[in-house]
């Protein structure tokens, strides 16, 4: 965990019950995300700066973009730790790095997360370099995996609608960060996952989306082990997504 002598890094063991199982057997890629936000959120609550903090101000923590990198996920019954800390920041943005251990201490894989600070009201940026906390407990802890790619708007892919629903939003009244990759992930089917795993995983955040709203859900799948995606509203990418395959040991 964190203690008041370090609040650099932070820990929290979980176990992993069926019940949270992809039918692979395995922590599914959504679960992690919401572990990721779950973790940095308990950091930020160990300095003070946690939403109940921030939102007296009329502010919250947004997350921007996500790499995540794994060589092996954690199985059903297996305990799992994931470690945060911050690598760096400036006015717009903390990069905040996570290590995933197995029950052994073993590291399974990284990941690179990007966040800002908005105004509820404006839903503009705050300059987040007043925050000095943040300054004060950037880590040298190493993450090694490489940050992420540009992610570029597809130019030749194909689409399929979907209309976001109540199930969607979360108490923002904006689309969900999990659902997104839920949705995205949704796009292929049983066989392949059955085949393959997400080695790489990139997303980037770019606008919210509303319930009601009708997106393209954008595939580039021309190359069999990197697919691109995006969320596109009225034209406009809201998210941006990039898949790298790798394919299963029997």
């Amino acid at each position: 965990m964190c203690s008041d002598k370090n609040l650099k890094q932070f820990s929290k063991t979980y176990y992993l019950a069926a019940g949270e199982c992809n039918p692979q057997g395995e922590m599914p890629l959504t679960l992690l995300m919401t572990r990721i936000i779950e973790v940095a959120t308990f950091h930020a609550n160990a300095w003070g700066a946690g939403y109940a903090r921030l939102i007296q101000d009329n502010q919250v923590w947004v997350l921007s973009r996500v790499t995540i990198e794994l060589d092996h996920y954690p199985k059903v019954n297996e305990n799992y730790t994931l470690t945060t800390w911050i690598e760096d920041y400036n006015r717009h943005f903390s990069q905040r790095n996570m290590r995933l251990d197995d029950g052994n201490g073993n590291p399974l894989g990284y990941v690179r997360t990007i966040w800002m600070v908005i105004d509820m009201k404006t839903r503009a940026s705050v300059d987040i370099s007043q925050l000095d906390y943040i300054g004060k407990n950037v880590s040298d802890l190493p993450c090694p995996i490489e940050p992420m790619s540009r992610l570029r708007p597809i130019e030749d892919g194909h689409a399929v609608d979907y209309v976001f629903g109540y199930m969607d939003c979360d108490f923002n009244r904006h689309v969900n960060t999990v659902r997104y990759l839920s949705h995205l992930m949704n796009i292929f089917d049983m066989d392949c996952y059955d085949h393959f795993f997400i080695r790489r995983m990139e997303i980037s955040f770019i606008k919210e989306t509303r319930y009601g709203e009708t997106a393209q859900l954008v595939i580039d799948d021309a190359d069999a082990m990197i697919t691109n995606m995006s969320v596109t509203v009225d034209g406009n990418d809201h998210v941006r997504a990039r898949f790298h395959w790798q394919e299963r040991q029997p």
